[in-house]
């Protein structure tokens, strides 16, 4: 399906893609990305096939705006696509999901000049008709994840025509298959300003150390860049700001972001649950002359796992709908990811060896759903936050109290 014929299936009025052919498409994805996942998972890699694919069906425009050539699906219809290809390779997933991101919000930000017109208008059309792939690098060695707080030790140094970038950034997910970085850094003025530098991948001076190596999204190719004086246009730094300040994209970012991030661990647990079940119904012990699916303890531990998943699929599609605030944006990021753990270990503890062996793939499922934690917005800032607010709507209600 192209990008085209996804935008013939848009509902206008509700901005949402939907209809039999999507379906299909989703449904053909998931089994093919399941086929290759447990070989990327074990060596360790990137699964660009994936992403011919999704190219193929003009996937990676989604969020793209139609002005630009893509899709301009709303976040219901990014989510269920986000959940089909996550329930085959979660690793895929979080990389498309980046692309999601940050086309949902530098669209938006296009639209407020955060973004020069042209320069988004080339990034947007690449993706749609390339399947150029954008991510943000972020995390660095010293200062963690900025959205703690801190200055990058990223460096943008004015030159006398643009910018050059130097530093190093850890877990730069899906750098194997980027054309566009950006790339967070502070300026080198009196008075530092901080934001994103739009980086081709084929600039000079950007080096890739494989150092990626972790318990579950193996495939992800999340390795280390380092930066040595990139050279990068001038108005390619978008949106610089005081460090601190808001920028107006932030809001759909962290919306977007809680959602979609929460709908891949969910999917995890989903095809966990869908193992379980068919392991369950083939399991016929000696001893017991009858499936194991047949033993009330496998029926309550399904049943609790459906619970939970029917949690999920609940706050997930009022988050979609935008019926949440910020701070239930971060909360339902936060009960999806925790239910989705829940579910996959329940499911491991009911199997036993079969669960961990490494010819099944519930070992592998268990490992990528624990990494929902680890995702911004992690679980202390999220609980913190939705306390804060709790005291703040109460103190403003009874001011004397």
């Amino acid at each position: 399906m192209t990008a085209a014929a996804l935008r013939r299936v848009t509902v206008e009025e509700e901005g949402r893609l939907d209809g039999p052919d999507l379906d299909a498409v989703l449904a053909g994805l998931t089994a093919e990305f399941a086929a290759s996942a447990p070989l990327h998972d074990r060596d360790s890699s990137f699964p660009f096939e994936n992403f011919r694919s999704l190219h193929a069906q003009g996937l990676l425009g989604l969020s793209v705006g139609p002005a630009w050539g893509g899709a301009g699906a709303d976040l219901a219809t990014t989510l269920k696509v986000v959940r089909a290809v996550a329930k085959g390779d979660p690793a895929t997933a979080l990389v498309l999901v980046m692309q999601y991101l940050f086309h949902a919000s530098l669209g938006a930000a296009a639209d407020n000049q955060a973004i020069p017109d042209a320069l988004y208008a080339r990034v947007a059309r690449d993706a749609v008709e390339n399947g150029a792939l954008i991510n943000a690098l972020r995390v660095e060695p010293d200062l963690g994840t900025p959205a703690r707080g801190g200055l990058p030790a990223t460096v943008a140094k004015r030159t006398a025509d643009g910018w050059s970038i130097s530093g190093h950034k850890l877990y730069s997910t899906g750098i194997p298959a980027l054309t566009w970085l950006v790339v967070w850094a502070r300026t080198d003025e009196p008075e530092p300003r901080v934001g994103g530098f739009l980086v081709h991948r084929d600039s000079p001076g950007i080096r890739v150390e494989e150092t990626w190596d972790h318990l579950g999204l193996r495939a992800s190719g999340s390795h280390d860049v380092i930066l040595t004086d990139v050279p990068t246009p001038l108005d390619h730094a978008l949106d610089l700001r005081k460090p601190g300040d808001l920028s107006p994209r932030d809001a759909l970012f962290g919306a977007w972001a809680a959602v979609l991030t929460a709908g891949i661990y969910d999917a995890v647990a989903e095809a966990a649950r869908d193992w379980l079940v068919g392991w369950a119904r083939q399991r016929v012990p000696s001893n017991l002359g009858a499936a194991v699916a047949t033993l009330p303890r496998f029926q309550e531990a399904v049943g609790v796992i459906d619970g939970l998943l029917l949690s999920n699929r609940a706050l997930l599609a009022a988050a979609a709908r935008g019926d949440t605030s910020t701070v239930e944006s971060g909360l339902v990021k936060h009960l999806v990811t925790e239910n989705a753990i829940q579910a996959v270990e329940t499911a491991v503890r009911l199997t036993g060896n079969p669960g961990i062996t490494r010819h099944n793939p519930l070992e592998r499922h268990y490992r990528d759903v624990l990494c929902g934690r680890i995702h911004t917005p992690q679980a202390d800032v999220v609980l913190t936050s939705a306390g804060r607010a709790a005291f703040a709507a109460h103190a403003a209600a009874h001011p004397g109290a």
